[in-house]
């Protein structure tokens, strides 16, 4: 085992050259293992065996943005559009909390219909019905005003993936009137106005170098932030990117359990795209150091619609009513799914909980 290994599981922040050579050892299954086995014991001194559910609630697949890589980007005239209306929205809520569920993750394109004003009503009515719940949001890039509006109507925490750390691979992946430095800007003013903030890259999306994921790992590394979102890049048919290769599920494994050795305490999800490359891919994650799965809790009806890459799942398992599946799942690979909002630590568990 080379070394850099560890050196890494001793000191996690690094030299961009060091994070490649690290990257470089992802061939060797005893540098895997070693990293995997630390990742794992570190989730474990935080967090013990406990697997944090979020009630994802996918409300808009309209988007201005073109984003070369995205499913439902606004040039793609093949997407069936929709919104859900706030009463459709709170009453996935109410499901989901007669469910257990005591975080919801609002997730949409940047659509336009969703002013201030309408987006500040609904968070208020949420939290209205559900004060003892967080929600988090996850609807792109906004102006720091506005972020501020969401955290005074009650927004509790905020996704917004990165996607590269690095200006040329993001233009590569995005038009030119987005900005890797407004993208950037965004999670910082998220940060300053007290949200915990997600951030995170996709695996394998095209054009990607090892190089570009260190990038990633010292952005992430400066940006402490609480959750850290990633998975295989996956195409999409109505995409130029339709013909390239998806993301690596081990490679993603690899990765997972490097992000919980350089944030111990972030809150890490074992991701959709993760469970639709590998039929186990989710319980692979948790083992890795995962410790969040977002099922889905929209209509049924809009589901499918919600197709940011081929494939997804979104039926049967994925299903947040079918939760005793889910559960069963989880308890295959020794953790067990709790309820409550599971914000992210910032002190280890005592030694008992830890061995629960």
């Amino acid at each position: 085992m080379h070394d850099i290994v560890r050196q890494y599981i001793d000191h996690p922040e690094m030299t961009k050259e060091e994070y490649i050579l690290l990257l470089q050892q992802e061939e060797d299954p005893e540098a895997r293992e070693a990293i995997r086995r630390e990742a794992l014991r570190l989730c474990r001194k935080y967090y013990g065996n406990r697997v944090y559910i979020r009630g994802l609630i996918e409300f808009t697949n309209y988007c201005k943005n073109n984003c070369y890589y995205c499913g439902i980007r606004r040039d793609n005239r093949n997407v069936n559009r929709y919104r859900l209306h706030a009463d459709e929205i709170l009453s996935c809520c109410r499901e989901g909390y007669a469910l257990g569920y005591r975080t919801f993750v609002l997730q949409g394109g940047e659509d336009p219909y969703y002013t201030d004003e309408r987006m500040c009503a609904l968070i208020r009515q949420i939290k209205a019905q559900h004060p003892d719940c967080a929600i988090t949001l996850s609807i792109g890039e906004k102006e720091k005003e506005t972020y501020q509006k969401f955290r005074e109507a009650g927004a509790d925490r905020y996704l917004l993936r990165h996607e590269t750390a690095d200006e040329t691979h993001y233009r590569s992946l995005h038009p030119p009137e987005m900005l890797l430095s407004h993208r950037k800007q965004c999670l910082y003013d998220l940060k300053e106005l007290g949200y915990q903030v997600g951030a995170g890259c996709m695996v394998g999306s095209p054009g990607q170098t090892l190089a570009n994921l260190a990038d990633d790992l010292r952005f992430m590394a400066d940006l402490q932030p609480e959750m850290v979102g990633i998975g295989p890049f996956i195409p999409h048919h109505d995409t130029c990117f339709r013909a390239e290769k998806a993301g690596s599920v081990k490679r993603t494994l690899y990765l997972l359990s490097i992000i919980r050795i350089l944030l111990p305490k972030v809150l890490l999800p074992a991701t959709t795209a993760l469970g639709t490359m590998d039929e186990h891919g989710r319980e692979k994650g948790l083992l890795a150091g995962a410790n969040v799965i977002m099922p889905n809790l929209s209509p049924e009806k809009n589901r499918k619609d919600y197709s940011l890459y081929d494939n997804k799942i979104c039926l049967g398992g994925e299903a947040a009513q079918s939760i005793a599946d889910l559960k069963k799942r989880v308890e295959s690979v020794g953790c067990r799914i709790v309820t409550d909002r599971g914000d992210a630590r910032t002190e280890p568990l005592a030694r008992e909980e830890q061995e629960e």
